[in-house]
């Protein structure tokens, strides 16, 4: 369950391709913790801008710029200033939460015999993930800065873990999850 959201796009105007008796102000927003993706009804008079953090919650009380959740979307219904805007939003959450993501580096198992979560982050193979264990039995993880230092093929852990979740949202083909609700 979302309670928090970031948004991607606000059309005070309504989404141009409905029809103009229909049309009502709409936002599409990515959700902090399961990186869901939500088409949003803001409440009147409110301006919304890309990255404002909003409550969705069950709370009504503290819904104080968004009016309800209108439905889940997925990437091929957001706008083309909402995918833009998605990498972007996508690498402030992974900041913002580095415990949970450092939590993964030092938690990832095995989906099979011969195939690991850790080969799932983009450019990370075989050799490197070894290289990631290997480590990992020394001592956990306690940062991205620490991942960089003790793993030198990782130059950038946060951004393999947000090109992820955006291949997660953007690809419907994919099998595995790690971070994004289906």
């Amino acid at each position: 369950m979302e309670d928090y959201v970031r948004i991607l796009d606000h059309l005070p105007q309504g989404h141009p391709d409905r029809s103009r008796s229909y049309r009502e102000p709409v936002a599409y927003a990515l959700g902090e913790d399961e990186f869901k993706l939500f088409e949003l009804t803001p409440k009147e008079n409110v301006t919304l801008t890309a990255g404002d953090r909003a409550y969705i919650g069950k709370d009504i009380e503290k819904r104080d710029v968004i009016l309800h959740v209108k439905r889940r979307v997925s990437w091929e219904e957001l706008t083309n200033a909402a995918q833009s805007e998605l990498p972007f939003i996508i690498d402030e959450i992974v900041i913002e939460k580095a415990e949970r993501f450092v939590r993964f580096f030092n938690e990832a198992q095995a989906i099979t015999t011969r195939f690991h979560m850790l080969e799932l982050l983009p450019g990370l193979g075989k050799k490197t993930m070894w290289m990631v264990l290997e480590e990992r039995k020394k001592g956990p993880f306690k940062g991205f800065e620490d991942i960089a230092q003790r793993v030198p093929a990782i130059r950038h852990p946060d951004k393999l873990i947000a090109k992820r979740i955006e291949m997660e949202l953007s690809d419907a083909s994919q099998k595995y999850h790690l971070f994004a609700a289906r």
